[in-house]
C-alpha cells in the first residue's frame, strides 16, 4: 500500500476532517466535565447556604443563654449580700 501524497488536496481535506472530528469529540468530553463541575459547584453553594442559615439560627437561639446566666449570677450575688446584711 502506498502512502498518499501529502500535497494532494483530497488527502489534506480528509486529514483535516479526521482532525475536526477528534477535536469535536474532545470538546464534547471537556464540555461534559465542565457541566459536571458546575453542577457540583451549585450543590456546594446550596449546602453552604444551608449551613450558614442553620448556624445563624443556632447563634440566634444561643444569645439568651448568656443573658440568663448574667441575670442568675447577679441574683445570686444580691441574695448573698442580703444574707450577709441580715446577719
Amino acid at each position: 500500500m502506498t502512502e498518499p501524497d501529502p500535497n494532494d488536496p483530497v488527502a489534506v481535506a480528509l486529514e483535516l476532517e479526521r482532525l475536526r472530528g477528534t477535536l469535536e469529540a474532545g470538546f464534547a468530553r471537556v464540555d461534559g466535565s465542565l457541566a459536571l463541575l458546575v453542577q457540583r459547584s451549585d450543590q456546594t453553594d446550596k449546602q453552604l447556604a444551608d449551613h450558614e442559615a442553620r448556624l445563624d439560627e443556632l447563634e440566634r437561639a444561643r444569645w439568651p443563654l448568656a443573658s440568663i446566666a448574667a441575670v442568675t449570677a447577679s441574683a445570686g450575688v444580691l441574695v448573698a449580700l442580703w444574707e450577709l446584711a441580715v446577719r
